[in-house]
């Protein structure tokens, strides 16, 4: 093995930056977990949150949060069946269909967003000066629209991939 690769600094930034992920994750799941909510389920409803009218197109939606089509299916099936949103059919294109955020949905995204941001102050944005967030925020960005170049269509530009 090649002791120059193992120690390659980009191998550091990665890692580094997959085990916050990782440690970001478990810290601001208790409070999605309590609000009856994973996080891909919190994903959606701020995306469809986020969005004009408050509703995503299915295919738009699963591309946000790189699902499959069944994948977006299963996702809308079980927030529909606890009341969090609706399917509306496209008047424009009778072929499309389109998730919306019900008043319950809103409702619960109410509720569990003022923990679920004080959490993200605890162990994220909190760690940071101003200066350094909006900088690291800049970055993200850059970063995400690179990989992910589906997360902003039709949306808000800051809206979280999975947070």
């Amino acid at each position: 093995m090649n002791p120059d690769v193992v120690h390659d600094p980009r191998l550091t930034a990665a890692g580094l930056f997959f085990e916050a992920h990782d440690g970001l994750i478990a810290r601001l799941a208790p409070t999605l977990d309590q609000a009856g909510l994973s996080s891909l389920d919190f994903g959606a409803l701020m995306r469809l949150s986020r969005s004009p009218g408050r509703r995503l197109r299915m295919s738009d939606l699963a591309a946000q949060l790189l699902l499959s089509t069944s994948g977006v299916t299963r996702l809308v099936d079980r927030l529909q069946r606890g009341g969090l949103v609706h399917r509306e059919a496209s008047p424009e294109d009778r072929r499309s269909t389109y998730a919306a955020l019900t008043p319950e949905g809103s409702a619960r995204l109410d509720a569990v967003l003022p923990g679920h941001v004080e959490d993200i102050e605890n162990w994220f944005t909190g760690l940071f000066t101003p200066a350094q967030l909006t900088d690291l925020t800049a970055r993200l960005q850059t970063l995400r629209d690179t990989v992910h170049p589906n997360a902003a269509k039709d949306t808000n530009t800051t809206s979280p991939a999975r947070t």
